[in-house]
């Protein structure tokens, strides 16, 4: 992709994330309620990922966590792509026990934060694996490290990893150790994982690539001038070039879109949580206005002799009531917006407006008519009365589902819209290049949606 159109995907994962903070700006203005004063808390950790994803679009800085099980040479990998060893390496499990970041330079204007995290695998560290997990939440590409056949703890991590929707390269770590047709053998293999099922192949061929990030030390023979000869232990030269050449022909190519689509992943998540929070922490007041509102209505519908009336009446009182539960809520709505809701749901609800508005038309007619023939026939009473409770009840019904229908649609629809999270990681993934890590995530959405 061109640099200018992966500065537009920042550019409106930015937009997106600033219209979502503003969004929930409400949350944080005084004279608030005792249940909004404990939503403030429930969601305050989703506030602070959505101005942390701001605040890493803006410093341009990709992160790249380094992810797997014990002993597979994570932090001498990433000591190996930095060519000093900053990262404690060692012999025993567990090395790692928190997550460490260091800045990596490789040259040019790419700036990168190298991640190194705890093995999930360790004995009475759960915790650890757990803050391993958060990290590659955050991560805008992953280097899962193996070092050798994969093992089943280690596929079942994979596939994990592809529920993040997250770019990732499997690193064959230690090839130095195993003779070159076992390397070449186990390599094969990597390359074919999951390649029998499409749908759920875990890699592409071009995503695994072999290192030796940290050579166990070999003797070599040494002779001097006089002719003797003596013996001593070597450490060659770290093999990873082919691993950082991977790396930056990805972040050259799409990295920039990669940052992106992450933070709105991110923004995303944390969007959908608030929004669920919100319309927990308020059910009881919310099911108190749909019911008060379907009351309304169907006495409103009931005592109306006006067929044309009960129509516009009842389409009326639905735009308020989905506009008084968008205030409960503290989600801004415009009049617009809430017509646009309505027909949503006229389309979305099985007909239920649609059954209403012909019942009311039938039945107003009919009460239309009563009124107007009434001339004292007691009989017409009769069947007055019998229309209204039945136009009532169909009203009050649908002013319920209408009210039901605006509590999801809030939940859901919050990422959804011209700058919402979800509409804005649709456009990238729809415009990226068939040959980049992020046609594979679009891939991936899409078998994930049908």
């Amino acid at each position: 992709m061109s640099s200018n159109q992966q500065e537009s995907h920042l550019n409106r994962a930015r937009a997106s994330i600033k219209f979502i903070l503003s969004w929930h700006s409400n949350l944080r203005k005084p004279g608030k309620t005792l249940s909004d004063l404990g939503l403030i808390g429930l969601v305050k950790p989703y506030l602070d990922t959505l101005i942390f994803s701001l605040n890493k679009l803006n410093s341009k800085v990709i992160r790249i966590s380094a992810f797997g099980l014990v002993s597979r040479g994570k932090s001498a990998v990433l000591n190996a792509l930095l060519g000093e060893k900053i990262l404690q390496t060692g012999p025993l499990h567990g090395v790692t026990q928190y997550p460490r970041s260091v800045y990596w330079h490789p040259g040019g204007k790419v700036q990168l934060e190298l991640v190194d995290t705890p093995g999930l695998d360790e004995i009475g560290g759960e915790s650890r694996a757990q803050m391993a997990r958060e990290v590659s939440c955050q991560a805008d590409l992953i280097l899962f490290v193996v070092s050798g056949d994969i093992t089943h703890t280690e596929y079942q991590a994979l596939q994990e990893l592809r529920q993040l929707q997250k770019p990732l390269i499997l690193v064959f770590n230690k090839i130095d150790l195993y003779p070159d047709m076992d390397r070449r053998k186990i390599y094969h293999k990597l390359k074919q994982l999951g390649k029998a099922n499409q749908q759920s192949q875990l890699l592409r061929p071009d995503e695994v690539v072999m290192v030796a990030a940290e050579p166990a030390p070999i003797e070599v023979r040494v002779e001097f001038t006089d002719g003797t000869v003596d013996y001593k232990w070597e450490t060659p030269p770290s093999q990873v070039e082919s691993l950082k050449q991977v790396i930056l022909k990805i972040l050259n190519r799409e990295g920039q879109s990669l940052l992106a689509l992450n933070a709105l992943i991110q923004a995303r998540d944390a969007s959908s949580a608030i929004a669920a929070k919100t319309i927990e922490i308020h059910a009881g007041q919310a099911e108190d206005l749909i019911w008060q509102f379907a009351k309304y209505k169907a006495l409103t519908v009931a005592l109306n002799p006006i067929a044309v009336l009960d129509v516009l009446g009842g389409m009326m009182a639905d735009l308020v009531l989905v506009r008084s539960l968008s205030r409960l809520y503290g989600l801004p709505m415009t009049g617009y917006e809430a017509g646009k809701l309505l027909r949503t749901i006229l389309v979305g609800s099985g007909g239920i407006l649609l059954s209403e508005i012909g019942s009311n038309l039938l039945l107003g007619l009919n009460k239309s008519t009563i009124a107007i023939t009434y001339g004292g026939n007691h009989a017409n009473i009769t069947t007055y009365i019998s229309a209204a409770v039945t136009q009532a009840g169909i009203a009050g019904y649908s002013s319920y589902a209408v009210g039901k229908a605006t509590q999801a649609y809030l939940e859901r629809g919050c990422n959804w819209g011209k700058l919402g999270a979800s509409s804005i990681i649709t456009e990238i993934l729809a415009e990226v290049e068939h040959n980049t890590i992020l046609h594979r995530l679009h891939q991936e959405l899409s078998l994930k949606n049908r």
